[in-house]
């Protein structure tokens, strides 16, 4: 076989490059399907299994390439933070009120997804366009706290609420506290956590302050923290989706199983029963 050239890669090399589709094909570049290969992003899915958390593979498949390991913590905690929170939300009082009727798994845990709007699930899009709304001002050549005031004053000025703050039970989200703590930690804190700190001090310094607290929420952290590490708004909702659907499962799950099938679900009668408040294990770093 004749050696190549330097104009002519080797033919493992040539194997490894993209074909150039036909005119009729069109084009993918997530996954790749062969015999016996499966390829995610170019990396053989054998390889990523037990190498490769799940939060580092999602990262990858949404990204493209893999985060970097202070990256890939921050990124898992952004998924961690928003597993489920209760009976009471929407998508899973959707998701209960479809498994009592005795629909399949797939049936409640879909309209549980599709519960998920503006209102509930759509505010890390929404703040992360806001805060880019506000950095923009500020490559213009305003100062932080000046873009900050305006674009708090547009929502105060048309009676709409600053995205990604205030909350219906919390005053103080711990899961947006925790993030910001992480950012910061594994110096990862960019401009647009540093905005979205203008924007609450702006906030805070309101004259109904006090009797209307509007703390950032857990939608407002992850927005700055996911737009810092470089994601787009079109994709800050698929967070929520994919963060969710585990409680989604749950919830359909526990409905199935521990009650009566058709019964009329008012979250304000239910009551917590499940293990009291406990520790996670040392994990001996």
């Amino acid at each position: 076989m004749p050696r190549p050239t330097d104009s002519e890669p080797p033919a493992t090399e040539r194997r490894s490059r993209p074909r150039v589709p036909r005119s009729n094909e069109w084009r993918t570049a997530i996954t790749e399907i062969a015999p016996n290969r499966i390829a995610v992003r170019g990396y053989p899915v054998d390889e990523m299994m037990g190498r490769l958390s799940f939060s580092d593979a999602v990262y990858l498949i949404l990204r493209g390439e893999l985060p970097t390991p202070s990256v890939g913590r921050l990124f898992s905690a952004v998924l961690v933070s928003l597993i489920d929170h209760g009976v009471t939300p929407p998508s899973t009082l959707a998701a209960r009120n479809v498994a009592t009727s005795g629909a399949p798994l797939r049936a409640s845990v879909a309209s549980g997804v599709l519960g998920f709007g503006m209102y509930h699930g759509g505010d890390i899009e929404t703040c992360m366009r806001f805060l880019g709304k506000a950095l923009g001002r500020v490559r213009e050549g305003a100062r932080p706290a000046d873009a900050a005031a305006e674009v708090v004053a547009e929502c105060l000025r048309t009676d709409r609420p600053c995205p990604g703050f205030g909350h219906r039970i919390h005053t103080a989200d711990p899961r947006a506290a925790r993030l910001f703590q992480m950012a910061h930690e594994l110096e990862l804190e960019g401009e647009h956590v540093r905005m979205i700190r203008e924007i609450s001090r702006v906030l805070d310094a309101r004259p109904d302050a006090s009797s209307r607290a509007l703390p950032v929420n857990v939608d407002g952290a992850i927005a700055a923290v996911s737009a810092d590490l470089g994601f787009e708004p079109d994709l800050a909702n698929a967070l929520f989706i994919i963060s969710r659907v585990p409680g989604l499962v749950a919830h359909s799950h526990e409905e199935r199983e521990r009650e009566k099938p058709m019964r009329q679900i008012d979250p304000k009668d239910h009551v917590y029963d499940g293990p009291p408040r406990r520790r996670l294990p040392e994990s001996g770093k």
